[in-house]
C-alpha cells in the first residue's frame, strides 16, 4: 500500500494495476521529496522515474543518492530494474525540428523504463517534407508512432494522413511570437482534419509514452501484469 512520507503518497501498486511504474513530477518538488520517493520506491523494489528535474537540482540529489542517473536532455531522473523488454516493444518516435528533442527524449525514456524501445526520427518537420517522405516505407514497420512538433504543429497531421497507425501528437512550446507556449500547435493538433489523432498535453512527452505503452499492451493482447527484468533505463 501507498506510504505518506514528507508530503509523498507514491502508488506502489500502479505496476500491478497499470503496467506501469510510479513517476514523479520532479518540478515542484524539494530534493528531499526526491530523495524520500527514491528511497521508498527503492526499498519496495520498483523502478524510479522523476520527471522535468532541472541539473542544478538533479546534482544535489545524486550528492544524496550516487546511483541515481541523470538524463540531462530529457531533464529525468532514473534508477532500478526496466520491465521486461520483448521484440514487439518498438515505436518510431519523431521530431519537426531539433528545438523538439528535449519532449521526445522525456518519452524515450519514460518508455526505456517499461522495456519500450524508441527510434528517433528527428528533424522531419513540414518545412522540408522531402524528409518525411523518403522515410514512410521505414515508418510502416512500427506499430505506434510518437510525434512532436512545435511552431504550427502541423507534422502529425501531416503523419496521421499518410500512414495508418496509431499516432500520438506532442506539441511543444517552442516558436517565434503567437507559437510562444505551444498553443498554436496544441490547438491545431486538436483541430486536426486528420482521422484519429490523438493528442497529449503540451510537452508532455510522458504522457505521450504512457499512451503508446497502453496502445501496444492492447496489440499485443498482454496482460497488465509485468515481471521486473534485469535491465537498467540508465
Amino acid at each position: 500500500m501507498a506510504r505518506e512520507d514528507r508530503g509523498l503518497n507514491l502508488d506502489l501498486d500502479r505496476r500491478r494495476r497499470l503496467g506501469m511504474v510510479e513517476a514523479v513530477w520532479g518540478a515542484d518538488k524539494t530534493v528531499d521529496q526526491i530523495v524520500a520517493a527514491a528511497q521508498r520506491l527503492r526499498a519496495a523494489g520498483e523502478t524510479l522515474l522523476v520527471t522535468r528535474v532541472d541539473e542544478a537540482k538533479a546534482r544535489v540529489v545524486r550528492q544524496q543518492l550516487p546511483g541515481l542517473c541523470y538524463h540531462p536532455q530529457a531533464r529525468c531522473i532514473t534508477m532500478g530494474e526496466t520491465m521486461t523488454g520483448a521484440p514487439w516493444q518498438r515505436l518510431a518516435l519523431l521530431t519537426g525540428g531539433s528545438s523538439d528533442l528535449p519532449v521526445a527524449a522525456e518519452a524515450s525514456v519514460a518508455l526505456a523504463c517499461h522495456g519500450v524501445e524508441a527510434e528517433l526520427i528527428a528533424d522531419v518537420g513540414v518545412a522540408g517534407l522531402h524528409r518525411l517522405m523518403a522515410r514512410l516505407d521505414h515508418l510502416t514497420r512500427f506499430p505506434v508512432l510518437i510525434v512532436c512538433a512545435g511552431m504550427e504543429g502541423s507534422l502529425p497531421t501531416v503523419v496521421a494522413g499518410l500512414l495508418p497507425q496509431p499516432v500520438i501528437a506532442v506539441p511543444v512550446s517552442v516558436g517565434y511570437g503567437v507559437s510562444t507556449g505551444g498553443q498554436v500547435a496544441c490547438m491545431g493538433m486538436l483541430a486536426s482534419c486528420a482521422p484519429g489523432l490523438c493528442v497529449v498535453n503540451i510537452d508532455n512527452g510522458y504522457g505521450a509514452a504512457m499512451a503508446a505503452l497502453r496502445i501496444l499492451r492492447m496489440k499485443a493482447d498482454l496482460p497488465i501484469a509485468e515481471s521486473r527484468g534485469s535491465g537498467s533505463p540508465n
